[in-house]
């Protein structure tokens, strides 16, 4: 870890999550609906202080409509949500104070600089002053974008949009992150940037609820993972408990994919098609 991310770092201490509470992220019964059809049918999961817990699944199996729902995008039909123990329905401002949210596409403010921007984020939770100045400096530096700290975003390539976007996820030191497609947009160097920044942060008592079609970094850096399909959680666990759940012979993440959301058949079907253009 460099001396800029040991100081990016320092800060990301989980400070909402002290020791014996709650989970930072528990889901009961949650579901929505849009008139008839049901997109999310009764999830119940938990994300623990200290933990990077993957969430994957296929193409509308009603993954993104869940992010939305934790991030408070989106009402739900039923269930509850609750941040740290505080219901987000109930309460969303101090919910939402304790979670960051870094959604897959960066929509910002064109017309501001990549520093007003940040400063704008860091004042709607409250954090002004000296402390915040040195903190967005931190992460500005770390994923190298001090330079264009007074340029206007509408400058800025997507992933420098990315990376701002990240930075300022983490500038109110939340107690929870939520990642959708993390890696989207990032050079190989910012990419294992943000992958140490997760780990550093989640050392710190933090937790991290990612969601990611890339299933090599789902692998790498989560230490659970649930596979949702058609509105429901099929299986989650550790590596080792998904395969014991996947059956024998699923070695690896993408064969465990593959088993539980049901296209091992499309796998097979599109080998053979292959094999048969040779």
């Amino acid at each position: 870890m460099t001396d800029v991310m040991r100081g990016a770092a320092g800060g990301l201490s989980g400070t909402g999550a002290p020791g014996g509470s709650p989970p930072l992220l528990e889901l009961t019964g949650l579901q929505k609906a849009y008139g008839r059809f049901r997109a999310v049918k009764g999830v119940d999961l938990t994300v623990e202080p200290g933990e990077i817990f993957g969430f994957l699944g296929p193409n509308g199996a009603g993954k993104t409509t869940t992010i939305r729902m934790i991030a408070g995008i989106l009402q739900p039909t039923g269930g509850t949500i609750r941040i740290s123990g505080v219901d987000l329905l109930a309460d969303p401002g101090t919910a939402r104070r304790m979670m960051g949210y870094i959604p897959d596409r960066p929509f910002l403010y064109e017309k501001l600089s990549g520093g007003e921007f940040l400063r704008f984020v860091a004042a709607l939770w409250g954090k002004e002053g000296p402390d915040v100045e040195a903190r967005m400096d931190r992460f500005l530096e770390l994923f190298s974008l001090a330079d264009w700290k007074d340029e206007l975003i509408e400058s800025y390539s997507h992933g420098m949009r990315q990376k701002l976007l990240i930075s300022s996820a983490f500038l109110h030191d939340p107690a929870l992150v939520v990642v959708d497609e993390p890696m989207v947009g990032l050079d190989p160097r910012s990419a294992r940037i943000l992958k140490d920044l997760l780990r550093s942060f989640v050392d710190g008592g933090g937790s991290v609820f990612l969601s990611t079609h890339t299933l090599e970094v789902a692998e790498a850096v989560c230490d659970r993972i649930a596979i949702i399909v058609g509105g429901e959680i099929q299986a989650r666990g550790t590596m080792s408990e998904l395969r014991t759940q996947a059956g024998s012979g699923a070695d690896h993440l993408e064969d465990i994919f593959l088993r539980v959301t049901g296209g091992e058949g499309v796998a097979d079907l599109v080998g053979a098609l292959a094999g048969d253009a040779a």
